[in-house]
């Protein structure tokens, strides 16, 4: 007999739930209010009584084993009647409701069934207790149920499930069946890539976790995710995300998947897409007036996802849109339904660390069940410390103000949090200012101003702006984050003239990054550049115990041809040096064949160099990145590097854009790099917040800071240039500091031996 795990919620919301997406109603079922209304009523529990308590029990219909489990809010115990209590906090009129939603009924029934099995109970009450979060009024409607009534209640829900439940039952089986026999999808593995494909199956058979350096040509997509669905196949972990900072990334993932399709692998994956990237209309308003895809998205939600997992094995950006039109749902919220429900997950690294957009359904033991693939990973330590950061301005606030001035309620809350900013500015010295104590007063007006957005947005018949509906995400967002603060934490104030920004700047995401994986069976780190690899395995969150895995490049070193053209890039020395920068790019170019990229740590330097060149009438077509490229911008820029041109192309470009990592431009696209500079970042307050923290710590907090993040792009900039066995090229380092000891010494190996251009 097949068995399937679903969680009361999942199972009462797929039978029962109906209506329509609307931003401004998930807004007002936040953890701000909701939490407090609910630990509120709790506290009301008299001893003896239970709160939170997880319930699960085994039910059989149609032929299928349903493991049910759930939370539910609270047990009371009374004079021998036992009730299970499932309180939901509303913004409606206590008077309007008058039995009850359903699908709340549901839920409280479900968790009255498995206790009353548990403790072998013939009978018990169940109880909604609805709190208003203007009034904080309560009414609690009950229902008292026989065992036998609440197993009929509950098999009728199941029955309702069993069609979706034997669509993911067969899906399920099928993978099952087709893992022994999908071979790799090559005629041979690359020099390396058994050993990495090797070392991520033995991590997730022994629920560890991996730390892989593995340069460029291993093939690490391919070599990570194959022996994940082979160890996935067979009992232990049974779902995988495979997590990107890019969307070039994403889309490789998809190809190895599709390779895998056509070796015989039945198995279920999903892309997710950016919303503002995805959304059907020009606007991405999450509006039921507004948006015919979020009105009755609950109504026909259902239909669509046992529609696409009956016909679909990869749904991609375009199966999403395709089954999102047939429908009449949100393409996002579609794929993030869907992403529950398959065997894999294809998206950015936000969904499963970004405490403000992470899925919030996925439970522990799900999560025991799934292992983590993090592409790229250098990139999730800036990206970390972003996550685990949160700003507000001053003038936010002022400016949704001056657009509702009526609402006495907001303006008084907006004052307060005001009136905080001026208190902070006026006490500040200088521009820029950090402490490492958290202003709790400051917070607690941010928390007053959420509860009083939160009840505005509960106004029947009221159009929000979208920068009040922005503030107001912000502000949750601050909150948030106000309760991970800790001693990796600071509280950073930076004036202008006439605004002050406030934030919880993150300075090392490694702790918070390292419990965000521990519930998870698995976690595979892996990159070409985790280098100097003691960093990356400190500020991913490494741990004693865990596996840590380096391997040489698969190419030659002949492939390569280093020079090192040692001129000051220093921001004094640029004008100065401008002009012999620009002669050694000439030289560069001239003494070889083929299309050139060359990187710059900024736009500005770029643009300077850019109008250098031109004066040197170079046969060459020059290309330069802009801020703000979109997908079809960057295609294009790409897509004139093309090998046997008559016209060679000299593509201008920044140091960690977009054209810095995860670009192939193989064989003749691309015959030399130039790279000028060492990719500090620019110095500032926050850097400087940071290299003080490490030196603390008794590291090197300059190498912390500057050093190791800009040879980082510097490393990720160079490894465009050998992408394959055939490729060969010229890669040109120019600062005088890659002569020295500290810099040599942290030059991949395969970047020796090289020449001084002298």
């Amino acid at each position: 007999m097949e068995q399937v795990k679903v969680s009361v919620l999942e199972l009462v919301e797929f039978v029962h739930r109906e209506g329509s997406i609307d931003l401004r109603f998930q807004a007002r079922s936040s953890m701000t209010i909701g939490t407090r209304l609910h630990q509120f009523l709790q506290k009301g529990y008299k001893e003896g009584d239970e709160k939170e308590v997880f319930l699960k029990g085994e039910i059989t219909s149609a032929d299928i084993s349903y493991i049910v489990e759930g939370r539910c809010d609270g047990i009371i115990y009374d004079e021998g009647r036992v009730t299970i209590d499932e309180i939901k906090s509303t913004a409606r009129d206590l008077s309007d409701i008058e039995k009850g939603a359903r699908v709340h009924w549901a839920q409280a029934e479900c968790y009255a069934y498995l206790l009353a099995k548990e403790k072998n109970l013939a009978g018990l009450d169940v109880q909604l207790t609805y709190i208003q979060i203007d009034t904080e009024q309560v009414k609690v409607l009950k229902k008292t149920y026989t065992v036998n009534e609440l197993e009929e209640i509950i098999r009728n829900t199941l029955l309702a499930f069993t069609l979706f439940a034997k669509v993911i039952v067969n899906n399920r089986k099928k993978y099952q069946d087709s893992v022994p026999a999908v071979s790799f999808p090559y005629p041979a593995f690359r020099k390396g890539q058994k050993q990495l494909a090797g070392a991520v199956y033995k991590t997730i058979r022994e629920e560890k976790s991996l730390y892989a350096n593995a340069p460029t040509g291993t093939g690490k997509t391919i070599s990570t995710l194959f022996p994940t669905i082979k160890a996935t196949g067979g009992g232990g972990a049974e779902k995988w995300f495979y997590l990107t900072a890019k969307t070039i990334t994403r889309t490789v993932a998809e190809e190895a998947i599709a390779l895998l399709e056509n070796e015989g692998l039945h198995h279920t994956s999903v892309t997710i897409t950016a919303k503002d990237k995805i959304c059907f209309k020009e606007e991405t308003k999450c509006q039921k007036e507004y948006c015919e895809f979020a009105d009755g998205y609950y109504d026909r939600i259902n239909g669509a996802l046992i529609d696409i997992l009956s016909h679909e094995l990869s749904m991609t950006r375009d199966v999403i849109e395709r089954y999102a039109l047939k429908h009449k749902v949100c393409p996002f919220e579609f794929s993030i339904d869907l992403s529950y429900l398959t065997d894999g997950v294809i998206c950015d690294y936000n969904y499963i660390f970004d405490p403000k957009v992470s899925l919030k359904r996925l439970t522990d033991d799900s999560k025991k069940k799934t292992v983590l693939l993090v592409d790229e990973s250098h990139n999730l330590v800036n990206r970390g410390r972003e996550m685990f950061s949160a700003s507000l301005t001053k003038s936010s606030f002022l400016s949704v103000k001056k657009l509702y001035k009526e609402n006495q309620a907001l303006s008084k809350s907006i004052n307060m949090v005001n009136k905080h900013f001026l208190t902070m500015k006026k006490a500040m010295n200088g521009e820029g200012e950090c402490k490492k104590e958290m202003d709790q007063g400051f917070t607690e007006d941010i928390e007053a101003f959420v509860e009083t957005a939160e009840k505005c947005l509960g106004e029947p018949g009221k159009d929000w702006s979208q920068s009040f509906l922005q503030l107001y995400f912000d502000s949750l967002s601050f909150i948030r984050i106000s309760r991970l603060y800790s001693s990796e934490h600071r509280f950073v104030l930076h004036s202008s003239d006439h605004d002050l920004r406030v934030k919880l700047f993150c300075i090392d995401p490694s702790k918070l990054l390292a419990a965000i994986t521990k519930p998870y069976h698995s976690s595979v780190f892996f990159s070409a550049t985790l280098h100097p690899f003691s960093y990356y395995f400190q500020q991913l969150g490494g741990r004693d115990g865990d596996y840590r895995f380096l391997i040489p490049s698969p190419f030659e070193k002949e492939q390569w041809k280093v020079e090192i053209d040692p001129i000051s890039t220093r921001y004094r020395d640029r004008e100065r040096t401008l002009p012999r920068i620009v002669q050694s790019i000439e030289d560069a170019f001239l003494k070889n064949k083929g299309h050139f990229l060359v990187f710059f740590s900024s736009y500005s330097y770029m643009r300077e160099a850019y109008e250098e060149l031109k004066k040197h009438s170079l046969e060459a077509e020059f290309l330069m990145q802009e801020p703000d490229m979109d997908e079809r911008e960057r295609e294009a820029f790409l897509e004139c590097f093309q090998p046997d041109e008559e016209r060679r192309i000299i593509g201008l470009a920044v140091l960690g854009g977009i054209f810095s990592e995860g670009i192939d431009l193989k064989g003749d696209r691309l015959n030399g790099v130039i790279i000028v500079g060492v990719g500090l970042p620019q110095i500032g307050l926050e850097q400087d917040i940071m290299k003080e923290f490490y030196s603390e710590q008794g590291k090197d907090g300059f190498d912390y800071a500057y050093v190791y993040p800009g040879l980082n792009k510097v490393f990720q900039s160079g490894g465009r240039l050998i992408r394959s066995e055939e490729d060969s090229g010229v890669l040109r380092l120019i600062d005088d500091r890659y002569v020295s000891r500290k810099y040599n010494a942290m030059l991949p190996d395969e970047w020796t031996p090289f020449e001084i251009i002298r």
